[in-house]
């Protein structure tokens, strides 16, 4: 497995990721979110906060997070300069890693995705280096 030696941006959703799915309230942390996200940051990564929530309902999340000392890069925008031409989110940023409840398998606990990230190893790496998956078959490029 490869270490990465760099500074990921990662995009991260919030209700049902950081936070069990009670929207339009906060439901209560996942286990080990905060931690983990806290450690990322305090390695060098960036968090945009990129969640649905707008107005009164994303200050609630940005306050609650800044409570439990998570401080973004950026919130709903590519970085934090970035300007909005309408009352609606900014396109998809420019990102190395999503980290979403929604994801194709659902979100892994926040103890594998710490290992993602430090680690710079995609969830299919991990899955094979603990067993639970086969590596892909080489097949020859001219078949299908």
């Amino acid at each position: 497995t490869k270490n990465y030696n760099y500074n990921m941006f990662i995009a991260l959703d919030f209700d049902g990721t950081v936070v069990e799915h009670r929207y339009p309230a906060i439901g209560k942390e996942r286990p080990f979110a905060v931690a983990t996200i806290k450690r990322l940051i305090e390695e060098g990564h960036y968090f945009i906060l990129w969640t649905c929530r707008e107005g009164r309902l994303l200050e609630e999340a940005v306050d609650w997070c800044k409570e439990r000392g998570i401080n973004f890069y950026a919130i709903n925008k590519g970085y934090e300069e970035e300007k909005n031409t309408d009352s609606h989110f900014s396109r998809k940023p420019k990102v190395d890693m999503f980290i979403d409840d929604r994801n194709v398998g659902g979100l892994p606990d926040w103890g594998v995705i710490y290992q993602l990230v430090s680690r710079g190893i995609t969830y299919e790496q991990f899955l094979i280096e603990e067993g639970d998956i086969e590596p892909p078959k080489k097949k020859p490029w001219w078949k299908f």
